[in-house]
């Protein structure tokens, strides 16, 4: 198979396997590509083929992902990403060794393990539970095999036990219910859809439209508290491209907003996040103390940049196979994954943040690098092993810390709107 891109007066293309989507790539420094005349270019002497070597770090290419979204970038990412599905294969054996050995899924009766700051409460536990538990863990940091992907979410999430608790007919009764209704949501998620991804060919299409449209038209009837709120959609349509039917992606959505994440994080006046992004911007001083008084002392706020990642969880900033190994972890050990990710970003950023002087630059560098991080164990190492650790519990802490802070802002700004609305 080919993926082509365009370079003056040539069409060149990546020779890909088709069997296990490698992109074809040699040795270090001599990579082949097939350049095919483009009839819409001035010269069309071109050969048929040709073999070179050209710049790593120079050379643009363009491709398409796992989950069908264009990749842009250079020879560089390429081999990062043939490194990283090399990587994915040898995990999937290691995967499919444990069902051979334990049993085919294995993993989808967890126990619940509950953490406080001292550790882990194992008193309930059997031994063999816990150590399929650890196991587990560990397997999920190093990626779950996109195939098992749908399955292991369900389950670690606990998304299926949420599902089991309703009668099978709820998604669908529930769609039926808001046909031919008309809310403030619906008309926003209107608006939002073909802003969605737009160049990916089955979220731009009739059919991918109108099923995103039903799974967040769908929870916002479910929880008419939270409705539709823009970031949604990006978080709805990667749910769609990984778990492959609607409804499984409905509930994940549901378990994300209702026990993963923290409460109020997407209600109508976000207070939830606002909680975090504070939580964040003192967790940034005490893990990265240099970059957070540089970025002060710059006047430089997070939020311009950490509102996003925490709305769309990296959906939006992050390459789509990276996003999904962060997901991973995050629907099994929950929303303190976020603040590991997001500090990660500055921390391999550090250098040259430092060396920033306007607020621009530091934008341009996070977002720059940030959409060519294609290398999810490099930014899930420096996340968990460089940040150190956070339990679920200082996090909470943090928040409840935070929250009157946040409270008493939103109030003070609701007063003002009021007063202005009154002297209109």
């Amino acid at each position: 198979m080919y993926r082509s891109f365009l370079s003056p007066g040539i069409r060149y293309q990546f020779l890909e396997d088709s069997e296990d989507g490698t992109f074809a790539t040699p040795p270090k420094r001599s990579y082949w590509i097939a350049a095919v005349a483009n009839p819409n270019a001035r010269s069309t002497t071109a050969p048929a083929s040709i073999t070179t070597s050209i710049p790593e770090t120079t050379f643009p290419v363009k491709f398409e992902d796992l989950y069908g979204f264009t990749v842009e970038g250079n020879i560089d990412d390429v081999n990062v990403l043939n490194e990283v599905r090399e990587r994915v294969r040898r995990q999937g054996r290691v995967w499919w060794e444990l069902e051979a050995s334990k049993g085919v899924n294995w993993y989808l009766q967890q126990p619940q393990v509950s953490w406080n700051g001292d550790g882990i409460r194992v008193s309930s536990l059997k031994l063999s539970k816990l150590t399929n538990t650890f196991m587990l863990n560990k397997l999920v940091r190093k990626g779950i095999p996109p195939v098992l992907r749908p399955k292991v979410w369900l389950s670690v999430s606990g998304a299926a036990k949420k599902r089991s608790t309703v009668p099978e007919s709820y998604y669908d009764e529930l769609i039926t219910a808001t046909q031919g209704k008309v809310t403030p949501a619906m008309r926003q998620i209107d608006h939002d859809l073909p802003r969605t991804f737009p160049t990916h060919p089955w979220l731009n299409s009739p059919e991918g439209q109108a099923s995103l449209r039903r799974v967040l038209v769908g929870y916002s009837f479910r929880d008419s508290d939270v409705g539709y709120c823009q970031g949604l959609n990006y978080v709805a349509a990667l749910l769609l491209l990984v778990m492959k039917t609607e409804e499984d992606a409905f509930w994940m959505l549901a378990v994300l907003l209702e026990n993963v994440l923290v409460s109020d994080c997407y209600n109508d006046n976000l207070s939830g996040c606002h909680v975090e992004q504070r939580v964040f911007r003192d967790l940034l001083a005490k893990k990265c103390p240099r970059i957070a008084a540089h970025l002060e002392a710059m006047g430089f706020d997070v939020t311009i940049v950490a509102t996003e990642w925490f709305l769309c969880l990296f959906a939006k900033s992050l390459p789509s196979e990276t996003t999904l190994r962060v997901w991973d972890v995050l629907f099994n050990e929950g929303a303190k994954v976020l603040f590991h990710v997001a500090l990660a970003i500055f921390k391999m950023n550090e250098e040259v943040i430092l060396n920033a002087q306007q607020i621009g630059e530091v934008i341009h560098i996070l977002q720059s690098t940030i959409h060519h991080m294609y290398d999810p164990d490099e930014l899930l190492r420096v996340a968990f092993d460089k940040i150190g650790s956070m339990t679920s519990n200082t996090i909470t802490k943090e928040r409840k810390k935070q929250e009157p802070a946040v409270i008493a802002e939103l109030d003070q700004r609701l007063r003002r709107l009021n007063t202005l609305k009154t002297n209109e």
